[in-house]
């Protein structure tokens, strides 16, 4: 869904109304937030704002709810391997499709102890 994605990002509504049709995506009402979610992405992440600097463009978010397909888990738990996760590339202006496990969050340092 990357091309949608894309496309939903750099098209303002207040310029094309019907983007959500043209991107194929079908919304849904969040239950945690005021703001829709696409059925069609694996995961989604519910946010409110907490702050947004209009000078520097930087807006501040809270995670009040991580919804995730029954297909992605497993073990109750987020499966990146079976979504194929991709992240936002600032610098370049890429998207990059994240991989393989490089290391062990809070286990891997205490080898320095």
């Amino acid at each position: 869904h990357v091309a949608q994605c894309d496309y939903v990002g750099i098209t303002s509504a207040n310029n094309t109304a019907d983007k959500i049709a043209k991107s194929g995506f079908t919304l849904t009402k969040s239950k945690f937030v005021n703001a829709p979610v696409v059925e069609e992405l694996k995961m989604v992440l519910e946010c409110e704002v907490v702050s947004y600097d209009e000078k520097t463009e930087q807006l501040v978010g809270n995670i009040v709810n991580v919804a995730a397909d029954e297909s992605i888990l497993t073990d109750g738990k987020i499966d990146p391997s079976k979504f194929s996760p991709i992240t936002y590339d600032a610098v370049n202006h890429n998207y990059i499709a994240l991989g393989n496990v490089v290391g062990k969050a809070f286990e891997d340092g205490k080898k320095l102890k």
